[in-house]
């Protein structure tokens, strides 16, 4: 469908609060946001069991195409995007070969998704050793900010920055006003720790202990307070940070965090022995780290929730021996995010209004996306129809690789129809998304 049409629905999480409404569309952007009844001749109308939300926005995805496309490519990933109500979704700079790190590498990357995306795809660029003079034009190029790790990213053609690094990182970026989002694991501290032993996940767990996030939390917000650039940290996994960070910001530091539906979904009580598919880094912790970050997102002190999906083949996995330490470290929840968070919010009482404003406003606000992120005159007209009652079991997923701890797990809700600007995404149609640039209207 395109042209100018309204979709209407009984319940309509819009940007101050959930009613119902009838939403105008004319050449793919909202235009009018009116009363249910004020709906016109033949509106789309929801069925009773179903609300409208806005497309959401995934900041954190590893699409890992060209390079290692046999991990995930721009075709599998924004179809399970756009089968989960993602609309957009935020490509990171590593996993792919070349890594987004120069102009040149982000050209490559634009290139190889041109013509095979069904959602809306902006990038990330990457921070690497000696690239610090690349990051203001890749941002000026179209990168939505850059990425770097504080410990061994796990692939050669990206590796981490020290103290140094990081702050003339950041320097050429608050230069800009640009964004640095970080992977904040300490090498030191996960040199000290014992290594991960085979099958067992409280080894592998005691293998990247909770102070690795903190001490490399602290270099970031150290060096964020030093030079006055913007910081986020990626996938939040130990509620024992929060404490500094929410020190931090009082203190003016600049600074955001994210955390991960896994993160929210999961214990390490519950993972069992061998079960590589929850092998991710930082690892799924214990049932108290989860019950903290609910409680942090819904204080704040979390502003996002990512799905850092990192899928891998199925072979490296190793669920053949299911050895934690021989594993690719990452999980794939792209289209599963929306319903694992809504089961979990819903079950603790929070609202879908919340939910939104997790994975939908605050990703493209971090982004820089303003035509993104809620229903409201102007934005783009990507709207999902959610069915919040209805019960599933995780089978077949539309990415390239079927390993996800998510499989056969019962999740509430269910995404029936996602548009983009307008029109549906159809499974098998043509593809309708766009590559998004640095504050793409």
């Amino acid at each position: 469908m395109s042209g100018s049409f309204v979709v209407r629905a009984r319940r309509v999480v819009l940007p101050a609060g959930e009613q119902p409404a009838a939403v105008h569309v004319s050449d793919g952007v909202v235009t009018a946001v009116t009363g249910y009844e004020q709906a016109g001749h033949d509106p789309v109308t929801l069925d009773d069991d179903e609300v409208l939300l806005p497309g959401l926005v995934d900041s954190h995805v590893h699409v890992n195409e060209p390079g290692r496309t046999e991990w995930e490519g721009f075709a599998s990933a924004t179809r399970a995007a756009a089968a989960g109500g993602v609309t957009t979704i935020v490509d990171m700079p590593l996993n792919s070969i070349p890594p987004t790190v120069s102009v040149e590498a982000l050209h490559v990357k634009r290139e190889a998704a041109a013509g095979q995306v069904r959602v809306d795809v902006a990038f990330w660029g990457g921070a690497v050793p000696g690239n610090a003079e690349q990051l203001a034009p890749l941002l000026a190029a179209g990168a939505v900010g850059v990425k770097c790790f504080l410990l061994d990213s796990g692939v050669p053609e990206f590796p981490p920055l020290d103290d140094d690094q990081l702050r003339a990182a950041l320097t050429a970026l608050a230069a800009v006003d640009g964004l640095l989002i970080a992977h904040c694991e300490d090498d030191g501290v996960i040199a000290a720790a014992p290594d991960p032993d085979g099958a067992s996940y409280p080894a592998f767990l005691a293998s990247r202990p909770g102070a690795a996030e903190e001490t490399a939390i602290g270099r970031l917000i150290a060096a964020a307070r030093d030079t006055g650039a913007r910081v986020h940290v990626v996938h939040l996994a130990d509620a024992d940070a929060l404490p500094m960070l929410r020190a931090a910001r009082a203190d003016g530091v600049r600074i955001s965090v994210e955390t991960c539906p896994h993160y929210l979904t999961f214990s390490a009580e519950e993972v069992p022995d061998g079960d590589t598919a929850f092998k991710c880094c930082p690892p799924i912790r214990e049932a108290r780290h989860r019950s903290a970050l609910w409680t942090a997102l819904a204080a704040g002190d979390v502003d996002l929730v990512g799905s850092d999906h990192s899928p891998c083949t199925v072979e490296l996995k190793r669920l053949d021996v299911g050895d934690f330490g021989l594993a690719w470290g990452g999980i794939a929840g792209l289209q599963v995010a929306l319903p694992a968070v809504w089961t979990g919010a819903r079950a603790r009482g929070v609202g879908l209004g919340d939910v939104v404003r997790w994975m939908s406003a605050a990703p493209a606000a971090l982004a820089g996306l303003p035509a993104k992120g809620g229903i409201a005159v102007g934005k783009d007209a990507d709207l999902v129809a959610f069915a919040p009652d209805q019960r599933w079991h995780v089978g077949a997923l539309q990415h390239r690789n079927p390993v996800t701890p998510y499989a056969g797990r019962e999740l509430t809700g269910v995404v029936r129809r996602t548009w983009l600007r307008g029109q549906v995404i159809e499974p098998d149609g043509a593809p309708l998304g766009r590559l998004l640039g640095r504050g793409s209207a």
